[in-house]
């Protein structure tokens, strides 16, 4: 671990956790609206549409467009889908834009403060720039970087991704240790020789989760959260 200089954060899931949050958000507008709709449900399906969302910017079916542009269109479906009306164009976009306040892990300031004392710490996102920095002022993130998909015009896990924010990081592959609570995240990372480790976030997708609440392979470094990574990591 000797050579590793900055840790580049998978954020959703990893670092904060969407789907509480976006519940949260969701109950406040029905609260406000008088509407009884299943949030858990919503925030899943919105969710869902996440990668499918992404696979047609990857495969050349759209052009680049950040992510707060695809979860609005995602957006748009489900309040169809849901029956949910009578929203201002103004509603609609803050609603959208719960993505930028979601709340982190318990864990996840104090152990980003301790890494930082060793580390630089740089988003590796699929989240758009302003997204991410919203985000971080909301929960109090303490990023030295923002980097990710935005600013390497590719989303994870094309290699792209990876490699540019290494290099923007003014360090090679190696140098950079990849933190995430995904493995398939981890294995793009690895493919392009970044470090790993991996921290399970077994309530990310609520009760029952059966995927990534372990280690698919020996990845660097397994912690339990981010305080066991600062300590694992010697912060």
């Amino acid at each position: 671990m000797d050579g590793v200089k900055a840790l580049t954060f998978d954020v959703f899931g990893t670092v904060v956790d969407w789907r509480n949050s976006l519940i949260r958000e969701g109950e406040a507008l029905g609260k406000a609206k008088g509407w009884s709709v299943d949030w858990a449900r919503f925030a899943d399906s919105w969710r869902g549409m996440y990668q499918p969302m992404l696979s047609k910017v990857r495969g050349g079916e759209m052009p680049w467009t950040k992510l707060d542009d695809l979860h609005r269109m995602s957006l748009d479906r489900l309040l169809v889908e849901f029956g949910i009306t009578g929203l201002t164009e103004a509603e609609i976009d803050h609603f959208n834009r719960a993505w930028h306040r979601l709340d982190p892990w318990p864990d996840s300031v104090p152990g980003l403060e301790r890494l930082k004392k060793r580390f630089v710490l740089a988003t590796l996102s699929n989240g758009n720039v302003a997204l991410i920095v919203n985000m971080a002022k909301h929960g109090g993130l303490p990023w030295d970087a923002v980097l990710g998909a935005e600013v390497a015009r590719h989303y994870k896990p094309q290699r792209e991704c990876y490699l540019t924010t290494a290099a923007l990081l003014g360090l090679r592959p190696e140098e950079c240790m990849m933190v995430a609570a995904h493995n398939g995240d981890l294995d793009a990372a690895s493919g392009c020789a970044l470090r790993t480790a991996f921290v399970p976030r077994p309530a990310e997708h609520g009760p029952g989760q059966t995927r990534d609440v372990s280690p698919s392979k020996p990845w660097d470094v397994v912690a339990g959260d981010f305080v066991d990574l600062a300590v694992k990591l010697g912060c």
